[in-house]
């Protein structure tokens, strides 16, 4: 493979295949604590962890009874929470595996399109690595996303315009002699990219023991998480690694941006490009390259794919962070509301033992719940001002 990320026949998304002989549970267990420790089911070299990364990955599968209590739920719930990855977002783990891609082919600069996780990812991965690194952004992303990429280093470019715009900018890019040596993360290394997106689900099934969740909820931008989550169950199930068992793939978008989510309400195959407008900026891609297949995983394994409003993903974020003590950001609001709203369909059932994923940091979109949370009394130095505040509650 190149750097190369459509078909040239049908202009489809390129999709890397393996021969995954030789892998044991035995040989994943003896690997490094990080992604690197499935490195043979990546298009890597098997030396690719020990060059100069962010070393992301095994993040905490933190079991959330008090949230499955505030649900209902009979079964065990359990959030997976990728805000403990380096940057703070499951996006280092997607710019790990291109990271190491770039190097082989020769391509010094590291570059991609971002609504703003993956612009940390980059910036980030490119300074521990010595790398030169060049981010597109939309010009009103979350400050905490921008701030943190500018302080990364490297060069930060701010669009006036959406994600599609940026991306559609990155694409025409590509063949610029200025770009010679680039490597755009999430378009010319895409194939190499997305891939990195199934350590997710190899972690979820090896931290369940060795086995998958009756249901997964996971965030919808492009599509390629949720595709590759379940891609990554059914290669450990093709391997003999867990055992076939039946699971159910659910997708969570914003009303503001859910291409796919009409798309299934509406029994189509092709998604429908829309113009972003929600809180849940990261995952507000109107035109989602991947939207197709995440519809087709969703409907082959019984699955949904819905949308909720953003009062409902400010609730949700409050949610999470009071039953279960982890902030998401927007993104992880939309997957809870999400949840919430397919229990209430009667879609997802409360009996089923769930994973949500949280994809990032609610310290990054503070902006999401600042109007709706404060403290709860501003008061003087004063004992009987404290007495006063908790015998009123």
């Amino acid at each position: 493979m190149g750097a190369a990320y459509a078909c040239i026949e049908c202009f489809g998304p390129l999709e890397v295949a393996y021969d995954l002989s030789g892998i044991t549970r035995e040989s994943i267990e003896a690997g490094p604590h990080s992604l690197w420790r499935y490195s043979a089911f990546l298009p890597v070299a098997p030396y690719a962890g020990t060059e100069a990364n962010l070393e992301p990955g095994m993040t905490k599968l933190v079991r959330a009874d008090n949230l499955a209590d505030a649900l209902g739920m009979s079964a065990p719930l359990w959030v997976k929470d990728d805000s403990g990855n380096p940057t703070h977002s499951f996006k280092d783990r997607v710019v790990a595996v291109a990271q190491s891609a770039a190097r082989r082919l020769g391509l010094t600069t590291l570059a991609c399109a971002s609504t703003g996780n993956l612009a940390n990812a980059v910036a980030a991965a490119a300074a521990r690595a010595g790398q030169d690194s060049v981010v597109v952004i939309p010009s009103n992303l979350e400050a905490g996303k921008t701030i943190t990429t500018a302080t990364y280093g490297g060069i930060l470019l701010a669009v006036q315009g959406n994600y599609d715009d940026v991306n559609r900018l990155c694409s025409e890019l590509i063949g610029d002699p200025i770009t010679d040596s680039w490597g755009f993360v999430n378009v010319n290394l895409r194939p190499y990219y997305a891939e990195g997106s199934k350590t997710l689900g190899y972690e979820v099934a090896e931290q369940l023991g060795w086995r998958t969740p009756d249901q997964v909820v996971i965030p919808v931008a492009s599509g390629s998480l949720l595709t590759k989550v379940d891609k990554a169950w059914r290669e450990l199930t093709t391997l003999g690694l867990i055992e076939s068992s039946p699971y159910r793939v659910f997708g969570a978008q914003a009303d503001g941006c859910s291409p796919v989510a009409q798309a299934f309400a509406d029994g189509l195959d092709v998604v429908r490009p829309v113009k972003p407008d929600t809180i849940a900026k990261s995952l507000a891609i109107g035109n989602p390259a991947d939207g197709p297949y995440a519809l087709d995983a969703a409907r082959r394994t019984g699955g949904a794919i819905a949308s909720v409003s953003d009062p409902d993903i400010v609730t949700a974020i409050r949610l999470l962070a009071r039953t279960e003590g982890i902030f998401a950001e927007t993104a992880g609001g939309v997957t809870l509301a999400t949840f919430q709203k397919l229990l209430a369909t009667g879609q997802a059932a409360r009996d089923a033992e769930t994973v949500l994923l949280n994809t990032g940091d609610g310290l990054k979109t503070l902006d999401a719940v600042a109007d709706h949370v404060g403290p709860t009394a501003i008061i003087d130095p004063s004992v009987n001002e404290v007495r006063a505040v908790i015998n009123t509650r």
